[in-house]
């Protein structure tokens, strides 16, 4: 047996992944995110999944006030091949609410992402991604099994430190220190 089929791939640029949009080929309504340079389609949305990312856009948005924009399910650039879409960032404040430019790396205070059927991708192909860019800090909902994983100190290799608070527990983005979340409100 030969060794494994690789075939080249042509990887797409952020720039060149908004051409195709500005050209039609993508739909309003498609939920694509750009990922290592592919076009990924991204997984329906279902209740339960909504719910969360409502409730956690909820008690962060009353957490942070004006200290920062709570954005729900808009893309950050990472360039020069990722442009993903978060379930929430929290970004610094700015004046044109980014309407000049997307987010990038240093507007970037957390990154969660909700997961149910797509736990294993967010943490196995996104993680990675936010921690090479140097995303301060990710969160992790687990729905399936109700459990926050926070990570924090990224590398080239991913974060070196993982942290995977009790529900009851009271947490905190690392760069919005004086906002607190209430875990048990998120369970609930």
């Amino acid at each position: 047996m030969g060794a494994p089929l690789t075939v080249p791939r042509r990887l797409l640029s952020i720039a060149e992944f908004h051409r195709i949009g500005e050209a039609g080929v993508l739909g309003e309504g498609d939920r694509i995110e750009l990922v290592e340079g592919e076009m990924i389609e991204m997984a329906p949305i279902g209740s339960r999944h909504l719910a969360k990312v409502n409730r956690l856009a909820r008690l962060l948005s009353v957490a942070v006030g004006e200290h920062a924009i709570v954005s729900v399910q808009n893309p950050i650039a990472l360039p020069p091949h990722n442009e993903p879409q978060p379930d929430i960032a929290l970004l610094k404040p700015r004046l044109d609410d980014y309407e000049s430019a997307l987010p990038t790396t240093d507007d970037i205070l957390l990154v969660v992402e909700v997961a149910d059927t797509t736990l294993n991708y967010d943490r196995d192909a996104k993680l990675p991604i936010y921690a090479r860019h140097g995303i301060v800090e990710v969160w992790l909902v687990d729905i399936i099994d109700q459990k926050l994983t926070v990570h924090r100190e990224p590398g080239p290799k991913g974060y070196s430190r993982l942290l995977t608070p009790e529900r009851g527990d009271t947490i905190s983005p690392i760069l919005c220190g004086n906002a607190t979340i209430q875990l048990s409100e998120l369970w609930r």
